[in-house]
């Protein structure tokens, strides 16, 4: 890792303020000028319009965030040190929230003050993901303070990120010390889980989401439950451990189905589970032209929009897939529904679900607002770090 500042970078007046603010991301459009010829994830300062120090971060010329910063105080260097005490940081702040050697995400990006680097743990094994030019450069170090702060029997890269190509790096998959298997199996909250280490979508479990798993749990005695994009399952096998009767999952990935039956038969849950193949806007509207109804109805799609460009595109299909939802719902049932679109904050997607609910007829209270789950802190001076939404409702009529 580079020791010292290769470059300076001065904002234009007037577009200083999120830096100040302490967000971590530079755009292009707030640089005035860079001096010292950095070199692409090279370090570099940032200053104000009147030199005044701001911060030290990677720079990247080709991204549109052209600066990441690391740190805010003048004095500390971006180097292997850093890095080491930001991952202990991070490993120290889990302890906190979960179990020795519990699964969870152990390094979460711009939430830990390490932009561009994602770390899961299952059990023995790491799962590390790298999105920046200036991380990606740091790799060899990335990997040495992991083996000192956790010893694991492997470290397996999943930086199979779209999000590399406007960095100018390619995908990369593969080991970056020891072995690591297809897939590994966790102790969750009691169930057994399979998490995919080398393929599948994100990093093996969709940890983010952990509590609130934990909270349907209370709804789900004797209820029928669909689980809409249901993904390895994990849902659906909450609210069968709580005492659910049955489950319908619907998912499109082949894969993520493959792994929601492994996880089922782990579980002994396989002879309560119904696991569908399908898009799930079409499978939703044959559900209700069948007449079907659930006393329990989970949606935890993908994210609809990942620009600020098309959330009106998003909110339509947001509002869909509610609408049917609610359609699906059993008078008395609970529906759990989730957002991941940090473009959609918490107002709107409640608004959206409002809507929903008032075209399909139904009245609906909200009986709680929930996030992300701790492993994933947000950053309060990087709001994109607060991404994920999931309200708890009733539907009375």
């Amino acid at each position: 890792m580079r020791l010292t500042s290769e470059g300076r970078v001065y904002l234009k007046k007037g577009r200083e303020r999120r830096a100040k603010a302490g967000h971590l991301w530079v755009y292009a459009g707030e640089i005035a000028r860079a001096d010292g010829a950095p070199p692409a994830g090279g370090v570099v300062e940032v200053a104000d319009h009147r030199g005044r120090f701001l911060g030290r971060g990677y720079y990247n010329p080709a991204s549109s965030i052209t600066v990441r910063v690391m740190t805010r105080l003048r004095d500390e260097r971006v180097d292997a040190a850093l890095l080491r005490r930001r991952i202990a940081e991070a490993v120290a702040y889990r302890r906190q929230h979960y179990e020795a050697g519990d699964s969870c995400r152990l390094v979460f990006s711009e939430g830990d003050w390490l932009p561009g680097l994602t770390v899961d743990r299952y059990g023995s094994y790491l799962a590390v993901q790298i999105s920046t030019l200036g991380m990606d450069r740091l790799r060899d170090d990335v990997v040495a303070a992991l083996q000192d702060a956790l010893h694991p029997r492997g470290i397996f890269e999943r930086s199979d990120l779209g999000v590399r190509a406007r960095e100018g790096l390619e995908a990369r998959t593969g080991p970056l010390a020891g072995e690591a298997p297809e897939t590994v199996e966790v102790s969750v909250d009691g169930l057994r889980l399979l998490a995919g280490l080398k393929g599948g979508q994100k990093t093996g479990l969709y940890l983010d989401q952990r509590f609130n798993r934990r909270a349907l749990q209370p709804y789900a005695a004797g209820r029928r439950v669909l689980d809409v994009f249901c993904n390895s399952g994990s849902f659906a096998l909450y609210a069968l451990k709580a005492g659910a009767e049955s489950a319908v999952g619907l998912e499109i990935s082949a894969g993520g189905l493959e792994l929601a039956r492994r996880n089922a038969a782990l579980n002994d849950l396989g002879s309560r589970c119904t696991w569908v193949e399908a898009n799930a806007f079409d499978a939703l509207k044959e559900m209700d032209g069948r007449g079907e109804r659930f006393g329990l109805v989970i949606l935890d799609p993908p994210a609809f929009t990942k620009s600020a460009q098309a959330v009106e595109a998003a909110r339509r299909g947001y509002k869909e897939i509610n609408l049917r939802a609610f359609r699906l719902a059993a008078p008395g049932a609970v529906v759990v529904t989730s957002s991941c679109s940090y473009h959609l904050d918490p107002e709107g997607f409640l608004e959206v679900v409002r809507q929903a609910a008032a075209d399909a007829g139904r009245e609906v209270s909200l009986i709680e607002m929930r996030g992300q789950a701790p492993d994933h802190p947000i950053n309060l001076a990087v709001p994109e770090t607060r991404y994920l939404k999931c309200a708890l409702l009733a539907v009375r009529g």
